[in-house]
């Protein structure tokens, strides 16, 4: 019972402190390295896992950076997008970290965008009521669509799914993730 006490003053304390990014500016994070946007992200699905039932339905909600790599490849924009939130479900909260690096389809001013990436995953919990991750460490597929409001704020939506891809067993389950986000653009 400590730890559970341990993880959720912690997670009280990162998200407040990652929120306050979206008034920060942009800092340069290397030669080439700038940071583009940053997103506040809340799931809005059901549960589903790829067309199977979830046995447990989450709760997910985070904030992320997207970090313009500038690398071109045929024409092809990269860029790596990390985040942290809460994952919730069970009555059990979970801190979930992701870096993933994505290719972005953009308009010349990126205001408007399509990508898709895979990368990585950290959950601090990842056994909740009947539903088991497997591991804390999950692969991250995300495809995301993202259109200007008003200025230098989006709105988009993003699909992520997490899986440990069998490597723990054939019992582990992961999850689908239907997100909303709001967008600020630097």
């Amino acid at each position: 019972m400590p730890n559970n006490r341990i993880s959720n003053h912690f997670i009280a304390f990162v998200l407040p402190v990652l929120s306050s990014l979206f008034v920060m500016p942009s800092p340069a994070c290397a030669e080439g390295l700038d940071i583009e946007s940053y997103a506040f992200r809340a799931r809005v699905s059901e549960q589903t896992v790829l067309g199977r039932d979830a046995p447990e339905e989450f709760e997910e909600y985070d904030v992320s950076a997207s970090i313009d790599m500038d690398w071109h490849f045929f024409s092809l924009d990269w860029r790596l997008m990390g985040s942290a939130g809460l994952l919730r479900s069970s009555g059990k909260n979970a801190l979930a970290l992701s870096v993933i690096p994505e290719i972005l389809f953009a308009t010349a001013d990126k205001r408007f965008m399509l990508d898709i990436g895979a990368g990585g995953a950290l959950f601090s919990k990842y056994r909740f009521g009947s539903q088991d991750y497997g591991g804390p460490f999950q692969f991250a597929l995300t495809l995301g669509l993202r259109i200007p409001l008003y200025k230098k704020l989006g709105v988009g939506y993003r699909f992520m799914h997490y899986s440990d891809a069998g490597i723990n067993g054939p019992d582990t389950i992961g999850a689908d993730f239907h997100m909303i986000e709001f967008v600020y653009r630097l």
